[in-house]
């Protein structure tokens, strides 16, 4: 299992930024420029990844303030969990990490890795920069 991530302080209360990440709709802000056809409800948002693969991820798990976990509603080309995890680090200010766990064979590993690593340290800064 290959895991990449990337965690940011941002300056909310842990509810708010879970609130935020908790609905799915609200993810596509934080998508980059080669993410189209994006389509979502609170719980499920497909979409699909430029010159690479259509992806459906639905939420597993919620854990108030703590976690929310994704995992393919489709067949993914391979397997793989996504996880925001959060942390209060005081009233106003949270950690947040995102995670991707990726089954990925050697080749996979080797051309995924890069693209899947750009694509959490978007998300990241995004979620840092819309939610400030």
């Amino acid at each position: 299992m290959t895991t990449i991530q990337n965690t940011t302080e941002i300056n909310r209360s842990v509810g708010e930024v879970f609130a935020f990440l908790t609905d799915l709709n609200n993810h596509e802000q934080l998508m980059p420029e080669n993410i189209y056809n994006w389509s979502s409800t609170a719980d499920e948002a497909r979409f699909t990844i430029q010159n690479m693969a259509k992806l459906a991820l639905k939420v597993e798990e919620r854990v108030a303030n703590e976690l929310i976990k994704l995992i393919p509603s489709e067949k993914a080309p391979f397997e793989v969990t996504l996880r925001w995890e959060l942390q209060a680090v005081s009233d106003t200010v949270t950690k947040a990490t995102f995670v991707i766990d990726a089954d990925l064979n050697m080749m996979m590993k080797m051309i995924a890795t890069g693209p899947l690593q750009k694509l959490i340290d978007f998300q990241v800064n995004k979620l840092k920069a819309v939610l400030g």
